[in-house]
């Protein structure tokens, strides 16, 4: 019997209906005074719920086998719940250190399923306080009390021989070099904020208008643009060049405007730069903004606000790089018809509390 099969790319068409035109990234506006800069009041606490998945409506006379994994959510500082939309034909796994919800769907003739997730979320913004990194670690001390950590993500991460994070690149490498000893720094912070500045005055956030194909690290560094998961996968290179471990993190991002809640996918950078600085070493940083390079750093290196919201989080092999993009995949008859609808939807956000970022005339950086 003849078949059909549609397999649809991951996080970048999760939310194709969505896409908007600017970076996802959420800037306010600053007030610079002689002790200091402080930012314009904005939520720093909210509570929403969050729907996504997929729609899919079988429809036709014949058999059809669905496959998805559906990420679950998470937050840096707050809690989330979930609940599972269609309560059948499901497993809990673990693929690449994440926790997934796999449907393995055999149907016959017309059906329609909602799959998927449905999460209370209540999300209070994190920030690294000290911008100077006092109490992060020196490249050589990343190097000999966590070699394993070095081992696991300072490699090329590529799919069907493409390399998308490539920090072996003869060109990245002697950038991330160069901006190594201009940093006249060995400590991790300072150099990944150094290459942090570099991505920022060496390239501009720009969506792709002729496809959503992720592109390679050096395409971007060519380019000098990208969309978030390019930026990303740049930045990701440049600090693996250096000896600093770095991961992609891929989920939503959640933001409120004219009063209107939207959600994009979105991927943004983690670093790591020791356990004094954050509980595991890892740190956020938005590499998609476009913004002055103080008011970047301010905003988006060492902070992770509440529109974000985590679904997969990179362990540095080929395999996750591979799962990041891949996506549902359908096998069916041909006298049946199979359409597959991403969906997310957000209700009930409420602001709990917003306050003012505050960065005083030696770095230290607190929400007041």
């Amino acid at each position: 019997m003849d078949k059909k099969s549609i397999s649809i790319t991951g996080l970048a068409l999760i939310l194709l209906i969505l896409i908007m035109s600017t970076s996802g990234c959420l800037e306010y506006f600053n007030f610079d005074f002689g002790g200091g800069t402080t930012y314009e009041s904005h939520p720093t606490k909210v509570r929403y719920i969050i729907s996504y998945g997929y729609k899919v409506n079988c429809s036709g006379t014949g058999e059809y086998t669905i496959h998805y994994d559906c990420d679950l959510p998470e937050i840096l500082l707050g809690s989330v719940s979930t609940e599972i939309l269609y309560q059948q034909n499901y497993e809990s796994i673990s693929l690449v250190n994440n926790t997934v919800l796999r449907w393995n769907i055999s149907g016959k003739d017309s059906h329609y399923y909602e799959l998927g997730i449905r999460a209370n979320v209540e999300a209070e913004s994190f920030l690294v306080t000290d911008l100077n990194g006092n109490d992060a670690l020196t490249l050589q001390e990343i190097k000999t009390f966590y070699p394993n950590l070095v081992d696991q993500y300072c490699n090329e991460q590529s799919d069907n021989n493409i390399a998308y994070i490539d920090p072996d690149n003869s060109n990245i490498k002697s950038t991330a070099q160069t901006v190594l000893n201009q940093a006249n720094s060995n400590n991790s912070f300072i150099v990944a904020k150094e290459l942090f500045t570099w991505l920022k005055q060496n390239t501009v956030y720009q969506i792709h208008t002729t496809n959503n194909n992720v592109q390679p690290a050096i395409k971007t560094y060519q380019l000098g643009s990208g969309d978030c998961d390019d930026l990303s996968f740049l930045y990701i290179s440049l600090c693996l060049s250096v000896g600093i471990p770095a991961r992609f993190i891929s989920g939503f991002l959640a933001e409120e405007s004219n009063g209107v809640v939207s959600a994009i996918g979105h991927a943004w950078v983690e670093i790591f730069v020791g356990e004094s600085i954050s509980n595991d070493g890892w740190i956020p940083i938005e590499c998609s903004c476009s913004a002055s390079i103080k008011t970047e750093i301010n905003q988006n290196f060492g902070v992770e606000d509440i529109g974000h919201l985590r679904l997969f989080k990179d362990d540095g092999s080929n395999e996750s790089l591979n799962v990041s993009i891949s996506g549902p995949h359908v096998i069916y008859d041909t006298n049946i018809d199979v359409d597959m609808t991403s969906f997310v939807e957000i209700d009930n956000y409420t602001v709990l509390e917003s306050k003012e970022l505050f960065i005083d005339k030696n770095g230290n950086r607190s929400y007041e």
